[in-house]
């Protein structure tokens, strides 16, 4: 029996999708669960798997092609027999089914046999004429995907600006153009993703539609090392083997101040002010395809040692494109963490409807006056932007000033003092 394969209905904040991978192509057998596609939208990357047993028969939308809610992908046969295949010898040719003959001493993509490559991987094969045998690939049941592919090339490229090993002196070995761009002055246009266009749009937003201010602040770190030095052993073995951050002092820091200052952990919805009586922080993470902004659900009742384990959570997630809708969704506070990247000080930008977003940055040693003497301190410097509109300045100072004071002696986050 024939049945149709359709794009999951999305949430109400999300209108499209974008064909992201086929990890199948008509005439491969499935399993019931096994994963067929990945359709990438705004926040997240949505799988859709095989309802049963069978076999892809047709693809209806291509990598790349924009899709609605319940709209028709494919078409699907149930049980274990072979399916006549209903599109043409030609179109099964285009979406780069049909096998080619290799290259002389290289192996392609249709050589390698498309049970083991996406139809993006294997274009950006073919056009590269890259041996497949080198390509690591990460995808289920060992597929090579895109990104292998992109990632491989960009091994190479690397690797051909460093200068040959046997390169005689005073000579210097010439360095390959990036993969796919040829001349003296080259260029290579990459449509954006679809979660880097959104990034992109809301970021425009909260520039253009708040009143952005930036207050700053540097915090001694010494007293957290100092607390995560002598406890971090016993820490782990407590927890299971959680390891013990500094994020989340900062994450208790935060909660603590905003009970302090409800006006930071509002938010602005068309002429109203929402004051929210939780905390719910968003810890921005950094991945392949962009930044997301998983949220700690109500933090002011999390442990050091749960807080930590949940970003971690969150962070593998987000590096396999497997974070939910809900685990974005909303947020009264956002903290970024810039200096994992080498950043000293930098102005983030809020995160709408939020009013206010904290910066924090890598941590350096430099000389500071300490009681009429010179020392040398490990020192963070904190950055918070804020709504002019709904934060006044003293308020937002005095918020920053509250997590400085938290962090410089932990002990007042667990007194709550």
């Amino acid at each position: 029996m024939t049945i149709e394969i359709k794009a999951p209905d999305f949430p109400e904040s999300i209108s499209e999708g974008t064909i992201a991978t086929w990890y199948k192509q008509p005439g491969d057998p499935l399993k019931r669960d096994e994963l067929i596609v990945d359709i990438e939208t705004d926040k997240v990357v949505l799988e859709v798997v095989a309802p049963s047993n069978g076999q892809l028969v047709k693809i209806l939308k291509e990598e790349g092609d924009t899709v609605q809610g319940g709209e028709l992908i494919a078409e699907f046969a149930t049980g274990d027999a072979p399916v006549a295949l209903t599109e043409p010898a030609e179109e099964k040719a285009e979406a780069g089914v049909a096998e080619e003959p290799a290259a002389a001493g290289q192996e392609t993509a249709a050589a390698a046999g498309d049970g083991f490559t996406s139809p993006a991987a294997r274009k950006l094969i073919e056009e590269n004429q890259v041996d497949v045998s080198e390509v690591t690939p990460t995808g289920k049941g060992g597929r090579i995907t895109k990104e292998d592919v992109v990632n491989y090339l960009k091994a190479q490229q690397q690797q051909s600006k460093a200068p040959e090993p046997s390169a005689a002196p005073g000579t210097q070995a010439a360095s390959a153009p990036e993969a796919g761009m040829m001349g003296e002055r080259p260029e290579k246009r990459v449509a954006m993703t679809r979660l880097r266009s959104t990034i992109a749009k809301r970021l425009v937003e909260a520039q253009q539609n708040a009143a952005m201010l930036t207050t700053y602040n540097e915090v001694n770190m010494q007293p957290i090392m100092a607390l995560r030095s002598r406890y971090k052993a016993q820490f782990a073995e407590a927890h299971d083997g959680v390891k013990l951050g500094f994020m989340s002092f900062f994450v208790k820091a935060a909660t603590e101040a905003l009970k302090r200052f409800p006006a930071v952990n509002a938010s602005i919805d068309g002429n109203d002010i929402v004051y929210h009586g939780y905390q719910d922080i968003g810890v921005a993470v950094s991945t392949d395809r962009g930044l997301v902004v998983p949220v700690l659900r109500n933090a002011e009742n999390m442990g050091l040692a749960e807080i930590e384990s949940t970003i971690n959570g969150y962070g593998v997630k987000a590096r396999d494109g497997k974070l939910s809708i809900e685990e974005m969704t909303g947020g009264t506070f956002t903290i970024s963490n810039g200096g994992v990247f080498g950043s000293l000080m930098s102005t983030p930008i809020l995160n709408p409807p939020q009013t206010a977003i904290l910066g924090m940055h890598k941590i350096q040693e430099r000389p500071m006056a300490v009681d009429g003497e010179v020392k040398i301190l490990p020192m963070m410097y904190l950055a918070l932007s804020y709504d002019h509109r709904m934060i006044d300045g003293r308020e937002a100072v005095q918020f920053l000033v509250t997590i400085k004071e938290l962090l410089e002696d932990p002990a007042r986050i667990l007194l709550q003092v």
